[in-house]
């Protein structure tokens, strides 16, 4: 069993920035493959940016504006939002190979 727990979410202006944390436990020895999914209403929940192998992935609509990283020793996983545009406005899941958490909501106004 994993235990992810989100952290970090909250109300912004559009251009300012965010950081999320998910910090991990349990049966995780490992962040690699631990990422961040988000899912606006009424829209179906998408990848933002995952830790794969050590290299970072990214979703187009964020690349350049978000960075993932980790603290693998004491699995932590941050998500550096940048730039924020409404458009980002979302609940942010933290995610490690099908185990999820409750989610952080994320609101930028414009």
């Amino acid at each position: 069993q994993v235990q992810l727990l989100e952290s970090g979410g909250g109300l912004v202006q559009a251009g300012g920035s965010l950081r999320l944390s998910c910090a991990a436990s349990g049966s995780i020895f490992s962040i690699n493959g631990m990422g961040w999914y988000r899912q606006a209403p009424g829209k179906q929940r998408e990848l933002v940016a995952r830790i794969t192998s050590g290299s970072r992935n990214y979703a187009d609509s964020v690349k350049g504006r978000f960075t993932i990283s980790g603290d693998n020793a004491k699995k932590l996983v941050y998500l550096q939002m940048n730039s924020l545009k409404p458009e980002d406005t979302a609940v942010y899941y933290c995610s490690f190979y099908g185990y999820w958490g409750q989610g952080t909501q994320v609101i930028v106004s414009s």
